[in-house]
C-alpha cells in the first residue's frame, strides 16, 4: 500500500470541504426516517425569461447552461448566481443514481419552491405544486429506473400578478420600505426517501397534560399495526398500539413522567413510531393553551408575550439561512434581548426553525405570506386557502406555535 503524502491529504481535505453539501441536516425532525438522501448541492440551471421552456421541451434536454448551488435561490449570493431582477421562470436539472427495491416507494420531497413547480423524471411529468411557502412530496416510483435517472424541475414565479401570495418580497426592482429582495424557485432542502409501500403518511399529536397522555392520529397506507413509544431523555415513558386496515388510526400513550413544555423551557419527548416495516422518529411537547378573557394561558398560567417581529431574511441567502446554526442564533439573540417569542411575519418558516423554537421554549405565531395577493378578487380565496391548509397541516405538531395570524 502506498502512503499518501501530506500534500495529497491536504488537497483531499480541501476538496471534501468544497464539495460539502449545504444544509446537510435532516429537514423535518418530526418525521425522520433513516433511509433518506439530501439532494442539496450543485444542480444544472437555466433562466427562462420568456417562460417558454416547457413549450421548447427543456425537460428533455441533456444539459442546462449554468450551475446553481441549492437550496439557495438564484437571487442570493450563496447560490453562485445573484441575479436580482424579476425572473418569470427557472429550470433545474440533476442526474441521480436510484435503487428500485420491491415493496418500496421513492418519495421526492421539496421543502419549498416559489411559486408554481413542475417536476419531470426521465422526461415524464411526475407532478406539480402551487405555493411558494408550503412543503410537498411527489411519489416518483413509477417514473424512476434502477441506476441513472434525470430529474428536471421548472419553477414559475410572478410576484406582481396579484394572484399569488409573495409576503415581503418586493414588487419593485429595489428593496423599499419593508419589502425586500425576491426569492424565485427552490429555496429549501430537496431530498429523497425510500419508504415501505405500507407506511405512515401523516401524524397529528394531541397532548393531554391533565391525563398525562398523548393521543396520536395517523394516516397510514395499507393494513398493519401502528405502535408508538415515548421517551424522555432516553428513558422509556409509555407505549400503545392500534390496528388499521388503512386510512386513519388512533392510539393514546399514557406517560409515566409528565414534563410540561413552557416558555423558556422546551421540554421535549422523543416519539418512535412503527407500522409494519416503516420506522419514523419524531418528538412532541406536553402543553395546553387556553384563552380566558384577554389572557392567554399556557398550562394554566397567564403568559405575557414579549414578541419580536421576525421577517426571516438573510443577507447572503435571502429566504434561506446559510447554516442550521443561523436559525438557532436568531432565536437566542431574541431571547438574550429579553423576548420570549416572535411573530413570524409574512413568511412560512422552515421546519428546522420551528424545531429550534420547540426545543428552546420559544413562542411563535405562524403566518401565511399574504401580501401581494389581490384580496378583492374572488378567485384569491382559491389561491390562498389551499396553501395555508398545507402549512397548518405540516406545522400542526409544533408546541412552540401558540397562534396563527
Amino acid at each position: 500500500m502506498i502512503e499518501k503524502t501530506d500534500t495529497e491529504k491536504e488537497m483531499e481535505g480541501e476538496g471534501a470541504e468544497m464539495e460539502r453539501t449545504p444544509r446537510p441536516e435532516h429537514p423535518d425532525p418530526q418525521m425522520r426516517r433513516e433511509d433518506w438522501v439530501n439532494l442539496n448541492g450543485e444542480w444544472e440551471f437555466e433562466f427562462d425569461f420568456g417562460n417558454s421552456g416547457e413549450e421548447r421541451e427543456f425537460y428533455l434536454r441533456k444539459s442546462l447552461n449554468d450551475r446553481i448551488l441549492l437550496p439557495f435561490c438564484p437571487e442570493s449570493r450563496l447560490s453562485g448566481i445573484e441575479y436580482r431582477d424579476f425572473i418569470p421562470a427557472v429550470w433545474y436539472r440533476k442526474t441521480l443514481m436510484l435503487k428500485k427495491v420491491p415493496g418500496q416507494d421513492i418519495l421526492l420531497h421539496f421543502g419549498a419552491v416559489d411559486y408554481w413547480c413542475t417536476v419531470w423524471v426521465n422526461g415524464q411529468k411526475a407532478g406539480e405544486h402551487r405555493g411558494g411557502f408550503s412543503s410537498f412530496v411527489i411519489d416518483i416510483t413509477d417514473f424512476a429506473e434502477e441506476g441513472i435517472n434525470h430529474l428536471v424541475v421548472c419553477a414559475r414565479d410572478d410576484q406582481r400578478n396579484g394572484r399569488q401570495p409573495r409576503g415581503k418580497q418586493s414588487d419593485s426592482y429595489y428593496s423599499r420600505v419593508c419589502d425586500y429582495t425576491r426569492t424565485t424557485g427552490i429555496w429549501q432542502t430537496v431530498w429523497l426517501e425510500y419508504v415501505p409501500k405500507e407506511r405512515i403518511c401523516k401524524v397529528q399529536y394531541y397532548p393531554n397534560p391533565a391525563e398525562s397522555s398523548l393521543t396520536v392520529k395517523a394516516v397510514v397506507k395499507g393494513a398493519g399495526r401502528l405502535k408508538g413509544e415515548a421517551f424522555y431523555q432516553d428513558e422509556f415513558c409509555g407505549a400503545a398500539e392500534s390496528s388499521s386496515s388503512g386510512e386513519n388510526v388512533f392510539l393514546t400513550i399514557p406517560l409515566s413522567q409528565l414534563h410540561l413544555w413552557e416558555p423558556g423551557r422546551g421540554e421535549l419527548y422523543t416519539l418512535k413510531l412503527s407500522f409494519g416495516r416503516d420506522r419514523v422518529e419524531s418528538y412532541f411537547g406536553m402543553r395546553e393553551i387556553r384563552i380566558e378573557g384577554e389572557k392567554v394561558l399556557i398550562n394554566g398560567k397567564s403568559v405575557f408575550q414579549r414578541l419580536v417581529l421576525d421577517q426571516g431574511f438573510y443577507p447572503e441567502g435571502i429566504y434561506t439561512a446559510p447554516e442550521d446554526a443561523d436559525l438557532e442564533r436568531d432565536i437566542r439573540i431574541s431571547m438574550e434581548a429579553g423576548f420570549n417569542g416572535a411573530r413570524l411575519h409574512q413568511k412560512v418558516f422552515e421546519p428546522r426553525f420551528l424545531y429550534h423554537c420547540d426545543r428552546l421554549g420559544y413562542l411563535v405565531w405562524g403566518e401565511q405570506g399574504s401580501w401581494g395577493l389581490d384580496c378583492s378578487a374572488p378567485e384569491s380565496l382559491g389561491v390562498f386557502l389551499p396553501e395555508w391548509m398545507e402549512v397548518l397541516e405540516r406545522d400542526f405538531n409544533h408546541p412552540s406555535i401558540i397562534g396563527w395570524c
